[in-house]
C-alpha cells in the first residue's frame, strides 16, 4: 500500500514538471521516469474540461436607489452609490438614521438604478451648486433643506418639478456631471470574478398615475454608458420612445440594454395593456421590440408581489401572498377588470395569445426579484428588512405612514406594514461579471425569489426519464437533451410530452422547503387562456392527491418570540412530471414555484424586538418562494 501511495504521489509530481530527479528525490531511491515510460494515450481523465453550461447561482439586486434618487435623497437618504456597492459586497455600513446593517453573506452582484428624473438633486443641493440655486425652485428647495424642513424641501420638488415637470436638472451639462459620478462608483467598485457593479438607471413614467416605469441594466462600462445621457419619464412616458432611445444608445456606441418592468399592480391596467399609448391595438412590430428589449419582470419586490392575484387565479392558494392591488399612484381606486393586465401569470397567458394572432409574443418575459429599496441597502431577509425607504429604516414606530397615498381617503393607500422584504433575483451562469451575467439575463435564465436564496433548476425535455432527476450529471443531462428556464421546446418528438426535471436546495441561512410546484398556462383548441398548478414534490413523505400535497407542511412559528425551527420540511426537493394532458397544438407555458416552511415576517420581527403590537392587516406568519422564468411550448 505505501509504495502504490508513493508511486502516485511522484507520478502525478512527475505530470506537473520535473520536481523530482536522481539528485533531489526526497525518498532517497535512485530513479527517473521519462516521457516513454508514460501511457502513450491518456484521455482527458477530468469530466469537467470543455464543460461550458451555467453552473452557479449569483445572487443580486437588479433595482436598488441610493440618496441620488430625489426620493431617497430629499427624504433624508445620505447613502451614495458607494455604500450601496459596499454593503452589497458584504461590508458593515451605518444606515441613514444611524443603525448599522450588514448581510448575512454579500451578494453577487447589484444594479444600482437611481431615477433618471432629477437624478442627483439632494447631492447638488448639499454642494449649493450654483446652477440649481440659480432657478427658482432650485432656491426654494435649497432654503427648505438648509432651515431644516426635509419634508418641506421633499413636497417643494415633488410638486414643481415630478408633477410639474419643470425640472432645472434637465440641462445636459448638469446632467452629465451627475450621471459621470453614478458610472464613476460602478466602475470602482465592479471586480469581475468577486463582485459585478452593473451600470444602470430607473426610467419613471407613471402617465395618470398608472406605474410604467422600466430599470435600464447596461452590459457594458463608463466608456459606452457615458455616451449618451439617461433617458427619463420626463423625456416622454411612453415606453415605446424608451425602446428607440435603447435602439440609438445600441446603434451609437456598440453596447447593449436590457430594460426591466416593475409593479404592474400599480398600474391600473397598463402594464400589460393590449393597446398602446396610442390607445392602438399592439401590433406585430411592437410586439417584436418589447420582447426584444424587455426579456425579464419584475415579479416581486417591496410593493407587491405581482406572480398571481386570487381573483384571477382562484384554485391557487398560494396566489394570494403580498397582495397589492387597491389603486395606483394618484390614488385612483382599481376596477377587477385591471388585474388581467397587471398581473405575470395572467400576463404570460395574454402572451400566447397575442403570439397567435401576431407571431411574436410581446409579453415573452422571464422573471426576477428586486428590492426597489430607497435607502442603498439591499435587504431582503424578513430578520434584516431595512424598509422601503430612509424614514422605514428600523424604528419602534415605522408601522404607521401610507406608501401609496390616499389622498381623497377613500382607502384605496396602502401603509409602510404592508411593504414586503422581497426580493432578489437567481442567476445561473459560469462566472461573475458584466457580460456573463448581463447575458444570463437576456436569456432569461434567472428566476425570482421572494428575498430567501433558494437555488432551483429546472429542464424541459421531450424524452427525459424519472430517475434522471437523481442523477448526478442531472445538468448535464438537462441541458443536452432539453432547455433550461427561459428556454424555448421546439422539435416536438410524436407521441411525446414534456417532461420536466426540476431540483430545489434551501437557501443555507433560511427556511426548509415545504414543496415544488409546476404553474402550466395554455392557448386551448377554441381559444380560451387556461391554467393550472400542480405540485410534484412535497417534503414529510407527503404524498400527491389530485395534485396537492395530502396535508400542509404544518407551522413551528412562535409569533411573540419571532421564531421558528426546521424540524419540518426538507433541505433538499426533486421533482420530475410530464404533463398529461398536452396537446401538441396548443401554445403553452410552465415554470417553478417553491415554497419553504412558514416563518415570520418581517413585521412579526419587529414586534417582537421592540416590544410593540403587531399591525391588523398582515399576516404574522408568511412562506418565502421561488418562481422561476417560464420554459414555453410552440407548435411548429
Amino acid at each position: 500500500m505505501l509504495h502504490k501511495l508513493l508511486s502516485g504521489f511522484c507520478l502525478a509530481s512527475l505530470a506537473a514538471g520535473p520536481l523530482l530527479s536522481q539528485q533531489n528525490n526526497t525518498f532517497g531511491t535512485d530513479f527517473a521516469v521519462s516521457s516513454e515510460d508514460l501511457p502513450s494515450t491518456r484521455g482527458e481523465y477530468s469530466p469537467f474540461v470543455g464543460q461550458n453550461f451555467p453552473n452557479r447561482v449569483f445572487w443580486g439586486d437588479s433595482h436598488l436607489h441610493t440618496s441620488y434618487s430625489w426620493d431617497a435623497g430629499l427624504v433624508g437618504g445620505r447613502l451614495d452609490p458607494g455604500d450601496a456597492y459596499r454593503f452589497a459586497r458584504g461590508e458593515e455600513v451605518t444606515g441613514s438614521f444611524g443603525v448599522r446593517a450588514q448581510l448575512v453573506r454579500p451578494l453577487d452582484w447589484l444594479v444600482v438604478a437611481d431615477h433618471a428624473e432629477s437624478l442627483g438633486v439632494a447631492q447638488m443641493i448639499e454642494r449649493a451648486d450654483p446652477r440649481l440655486l440659480a432657478t427658482d425652485v432650485g432656491r426654494a428647495t435649497y432654503d427648505l433643506w438648509k432651515a431644516g424642513d426635509a419634508y418641506g424641501a421633499f413636497a417643494e420638488w415633488g410638486s414643481n418639478v415630478i408633477v410639474g415637470g419643470d425640472d432645472p436638472l434637465n440641462d445636459p451639462e448638469i446632467a452629465r456631471t451627475v450621471w459621470e459620478e453614478i458610472t464613476a462608483y460602478a466602475e470602482q467598485f465592479n471586480d469581475p470574478g468577486a463582485f459585478t457593479a452593473f451600470i444602470g438607471y430607473e426610467w419613471t413614467s407613471a402617465p395618470g398615475g398608472n406605474n410604467l416605469h422600466r430599470v435600464i441594466v447596461y452590459r457594458n462600462d463608463a466608456s459606452k454608458a457615458d455616451q449618451l445621457l439617461p433617458y427619463g419619464g420626463t423625456d416622454s412616458s411612453d415606453p415605446e420612445d424608451l425602446w428607440t432611445w435603447m435602439e440609438t444608445y445600441e446603434a451609437k456606441t456598440g453596447g447593449n440594454l436590457l430594460a426591466i418592468p416593475h409593479n404592474g399592480n400599480l398600474s391600473n391596467g397598463v402594464m400589460f395593456a393590449v393597446e398602446t399609448m396610442s390607445g392602438e391595438p399592439i401590433d406585430a412590430d411592437y410586439a417584436e421590440r418589447r420582447s426584444r428589449h424587455e426579456p425579464l419582470y419584475e415579479v416581486t419586490q417591496m410593493k407587491g408581489d405581482g406572480e398571481a392575484h386570487p381573483l384571477l387565479s382562484p384554485d391557487d392558494e398560494f396566489a394570494d401572498y403580498g397582495t397589492w392591488d387597491r389603486g395606483n399612484w394618484n390614488g385612483e381606486a382599481k376596477s377587477p377588470e385591471m388585474l388581467q393586465t397587471e398581473y405575470a401569470r395572467s400576463a404570460l397567458k395574454l402572451g400566447l395569445q397575442l403570439e397567435q394572432k401576431l407571431g411574436v409574443n410581446p409579453f415573452k418575459f422571464g422573471m426576477v426579484g428586486a428590492t426597489d429599496s430607497h435607502t442603498g441597502l439591499s435587504t431582503t431577509r424578513e430578520d434584516n428588512y431595512f424598509g422601503k425607504v430612509p424614514f422605514m429604516e428600523p424604528s419602534d414606530d415605522r408601522f404607521e405612514a401610507q406608501i401609496v397615498p390616499d389622498p381623497n381617503d377613500e382607502g384605496v393607500g396602502t401603509y409602510e406594514f404592508e411593504t414586503l422584504a422581497s426580493g432578489l433575483q437567481g442567476v445561473w451562469a459560469r462566472e461573475n461579471s458584466r457580460t456573463a451575467l448581463f447575458d444570463a439575463m437576456q436569456r432569461k435564465e434567472t428566476y425570482a425569489t421572494t428575498g430567501s436564496r433558494i437555488t432551483v433548476r429546472v429542464f424541459a425535455g421531450w424524452d427525459f426519464e424519472a430517475d434522471e432527476v437523481l442523477s448526478a450529471n442531472f445538468a448535464e443531462t438537462g441541458y443536452a437533451r432539453g432547455v433550461p428556464m427561459g428556454g424555448d421546446m421546439r422539435a416536438y418528438s410524436e407521441g411525446a410530452a414534456p417532461r420536466l426535471m426540476i431540483r430545489a436546495l434551501r437557501d443555507p441561512d433560511g427556511a426548509n422547503l415545504d414543496r415544488i410546484q409546476v404553474v402550466k398556462g395554455w392557448l386551448d383548441a377554441v381559444g380560451e387562456l387556461q391554467e393550472f398548478v400542480i405540485d410534484v414534490a412535497c417534503s414529510d413523505v407527503r404524498e400527491i392527491v389530485d395534485g396537492r400535497c395530502d396535508r400542509p407542511v404544518g407551522d413551528t412559528v412562535d409569533v411573540p418570540n419571532a421564531t421558528y425551527t426546521n424540524n419540518i420540511g426538507e433541505a433538499l426537493l426533486m421533482g420530475y412530471w410530464e404533463d398529461p394532458d398536452f396537446d401538441p397544438a396548443e401554445r403553452a407555458f410552465y415554470y417553478v414555484r417553491v415554497l419553504e416552511i412558514p416563518t415570520p415576517r418581517w413585521t412579526t420581527y419587529d414586534a417582537a424586538f421592540y416590544g410593540v403590537d403587531l399591525p391588523e392587516g398582515v399576516p404574522a406568519v408568511q412562506q418565502d418562494r421561488a418562481y422561476t422564468s417560464p420554459i414555453w411550448y410552440t407548435p411548429d
